[in-house]
C-alpha cells in the first residue's frame, strides 16, 4: 500500500534499523522502544490485521517472531521476551517483543525516541550474535 509506513520500510523508502529478513518478513528495531531491543517483526506482504491474515501467512509471522524472540532473549539476557499486537499506530501487522525483567514493563506509555546511533549499534549486536 502507498500510504503504509511499514509498505515503504520493506521497499527501502525510508530506513530501518533491520535485525533479521527473509523472503516473507522483516524484523527491525522500533524508534520508540518501550526497552532496548524493542523489536517489530512484520510482514512483507501487507496485512491490516492480525487476525484477518490466512492461517499459513499468521502461523508465519508468528513463528518467525518466536525465531526473532529467542534471539533477542540470548543478547540481551533477559527472562522473558514480552509480546503484543494491536495495530493501531500503523495499519499493517506488526508483533512487538520487547526484552523483559520483570512485570509491568510492557506498557507503550513507557516508549521514548531513541537515538539513531544507539539504535544502529543495537541492530549490528543483535543480527551479529
Amino acid at each position: 500500500m502507498s500510504n503504509c509506513l511499514f509498505c515503504k520500510i520493506i521497499a527501502g523508502e525510508i530506513p530501518c534499523h533491520k535485525v533479521w529478513e527473509d523472503d516473507a518478513h522483516l524484523a527491525f528495531l522500533d524508534i520508540n522502544p518501550i526497552r532496548e531491543g524493542h523489536t517489530l517483526v512484520i510482514p512483507k506482504a501487507h496485512a491490516p490485521y492480525l487476525f484477518d491474515m490466512d492461517d499459513p501467512s499468521y502461523q508465519s509471522v508468528l513463528a518467525t517472531a518466536k525465531q526473532v524472540a529467542g534471539r533477542l532473549k540470548e543478547v540481551f539476557q533477559v527472562l522473558r521476551i514480552g509480546v503484543a499486537v494491536e495495530g493501531f499506530a500503523v495499519d499493517h501487522v506488526h508483533v512487538h517483543l520487547v526484552p523483559l525483567t520483570g512485570a509491568g514493563q510492557l506498557d507503550p506509555k513507557l516508549g521514548k525516541p531513541a537515538d539513531p546511533a544507539v539504535l544502529a549499534q543495537l541492530a549490528e549486536r543483535i543480527k551479529t550474535f
